[in-house]
C-alpha cells in the first residue's frame, strides 16, 4: 500500500467515526442535522451559528472542527459542504443583542434561526454543548461535538467562514483594530487599539469594560 493510499484509508475510518452518531438515523431514513457556533469568545462582531444537513454519501474528506482545519483548507471545505448538503442555514445576532441579553442566551437565538433558516423538516439535531434550544426537533447536546460528530463539524467549517470573512469586511471600515487578523478576538494587538482609539460600533461593551475608561 502506498502512502497516498494508506492517508486515504485512514481518513475513511476517521470519516466513518465521525458518522457514527448520524449512521442510525441515516439507515433509517431520517434527516439529521449538526449546528455549531462561532464566536462566542471576542470582543467584537456577532455570533453565528450554522446548522446544516448533510448527505450519507458521499462523505467529504477533509470535515473537522473548523479549529483544526486550516484557513486555507476551511474555504474549500466551505464550498463543498454548501454544493452537497441537504439543506443549511445560517443565524446571526450581533454585538447590541450580545450586551442586552447576554453571550449564552443571543447564541441560542442565533442557534434558533439558523435551524428555521433552513426550510428544511428535520427530527433530530446534534448541536455543539447547548441545551433546550427553541427549535421543533429532537436535540442531542454533545460535548466538544465538533471534534467528534460530522455533522457539527460541518456545520462549525460553515460558521467559521461566514464570520470570518464578515470580520475581514469589517476591517475595510475600522482598519485600526486588525479585524482582519484578529476576527475581534481580544489579542494584544487588537486590546492595545481599544485602549487607543477607543471602541468602535461593532464592539460588545460588556466585553471590553475592563479595556476601557
Amino acid at each position: 500500500m502506498t502512502k497516498a493510499e494508506e492517508r486515504k484509508l485512514k481518513e475513511q475510518l476517521r470519516l466513518q467515526s465521525m458518522t457514527s452518531f448520524e449512521r442510525p438515523f441515516w439507515e433509517n431514513g431520517i434527516l439529521v442535522a449538526g449546528m455549531d457556533e462561532v464566536g462566542r469568545g471576542p470582543l467584537a462582531g456577532p455570533v453565528v451559528a450554522a446548522c446544516v444537513v448533510m448527505r450519507k454519501e458521499p462523505l467529504i474528506e477533509g470535515v473537522n472542527d473548523s479549529k483544526k482545519v486550516s484557513e486555507h483548507k476551511r474555504e474549500r471545505l466551505y464550498d463543498e459542504i454548501r454544493e452537497n448538503a441537504l439543506a443549511f442555514g445560517f443565524g446571526w445576532e450581533f454585538q447590541d443583542v450580545i450586551d442586552e441579553i447576554n453571550i449564552l442566551e443571543a447564541t441560542k437565538r442565533a442557534f434558533a434561526q439558523a435551524y428555521s433558516s433552513m426550510n428544511c423538516v428535520c427530527s433530530d439535531v446534534f448541536v455543539d454543548a447547548v441545551k433546550n434550544l427553541k427549535i421543533d426537533a429532537n436535540q442531542h447536546p454533545l460535548i466538544h461535538g465538533d471534534a467528534i460528530c460530522y455533522s457539527i463539524a460541518a456545520a462549525s467549517i460553515l460558521a467559521k467562514v461566514e464570520r470570518d470573512r464578515f470580520m475581514v469586511r469589517a476591517a475595510e471600515k475600522y482598519p485600526q483594530y486588525g479585524f482582519e487578523r484578529n476576527k475581534g478576538y481580544g489579542t494584544g494587538e487588537h486590546i492595545e487599539a481599544i485602549k487607543k482609539f477607543g471602541p468602535c460600533e461593532m464592539h460588545r461593551m460588556s466585553f471590553i469594560k475592563n479595556f476601557i475608561t
